[in-house]
């Protein structure tokens, strides 16, 4: 005969699961309807480093009939789904959670905070950093006879691109001081592929940022002094690699 199994069955899973994506959805929703009542205050924070950088007399432009209904459209849900993070990020935690050991919950809820906090502070050196350095770059292209006419739609994906690279980017220290934590990597072997890592971070920064110079420095510099503070991560919480034989001691 066989046992009564006492775990809970996987379709109370799914209606839990559907249960908190319902709740999601609806904090998105009530996001999108708050921000989209101060969609023009919103877009026009987001190009103020443009504007900041254009000529007096200049403005953002919109090429097609429906191009500012749709962008104002975008831009609420994008900061809708911000406005609604709190709670996204609460019903994520309340789904994972009870299937965690405590030891699990107590470094899963630090790291979930400071993957955020990162992410935040790269979205913001961006912000405050680079789009004013690397609009000027590109309009000081701009002669007599060449006007810039940036339009809303470009901006607000070349914007929301730009400022999802570097939040991802300033993740760096978090991944490598985990993997250190993990025993995946060392000091030693962080400060030994330096040369390596800061090739890698050129790279990187040429496939995220648009193709010119300045935006690729202005990213790379950033993930170079992460990188040292990774080092420094995993010198603190790092552990010896998995192939040390004074690992297993």
């Amino acid at each position: 005969m066989l046992e009564v199994d006492d775990k809970v069955p996987f379709t109370e899973h799914l209606e839990e699961l559907r249960h908190r994506l319902i709740v999601c959805f609806v904090a998105v929703g009530i996001g999108f309807a708050v921000c989209y009542a101060f969609k023009e205050r919103l877009f026009e924070f987001l190009a103020a480093p443009l504007i900041g950088a254009m000529q007096e007399g200049d403005k953002l432009v919109f090429t097609g009939l429906p191009e500012a209904f749709f962008t104002y459209l975008k831009i609420a849900f994008l900061a809708g789904c911000v406005l609604a993070s709190p709670v996204i990020i609460y019903q994520f935690w309340m789904f994972v959670a009870p299937g965690l050991y405590r030891r699990e919950r107590r470094v899963l809820g630090p790291i979930v905070g400071l993957s955020i906090l990162f992410f935040v502070g790269g979205g913001v050196f961006g912000y405050l950093v680079v789009f004013p350095l690397g609009f000027q770059f590109f309009l000081s292209f701009a002669t007599e006879t060449i006007r810039p006419l940036p339009a809303m739609k470009e901006y607000l994906g070349f914007a929301t691109k730009l400022l999802i690279a570097f939040g991802l980017a300033f993740e760096l220290p978090l991944v490598i001081t985990f993997m250190a934590r993990l025993g995946l990597v060392s000091v030693d072997f962080l400060k030994k592929n330096r040369r390596y890592a800061l090739l890698l971070f050129f790279v990187a920064a040429a496939i995220l940022t648009p193709p010119d110079v300045v935006s690729q420095i202005l990213m790379a510099l950033p993930l170079m002094l992460l990188y040292e503070l990774s080092i420094i991560g995993a010198r603190v919480f790092g552990r010896k690699p998995l192939d040390d034989p004074d690992a297993a001691r």
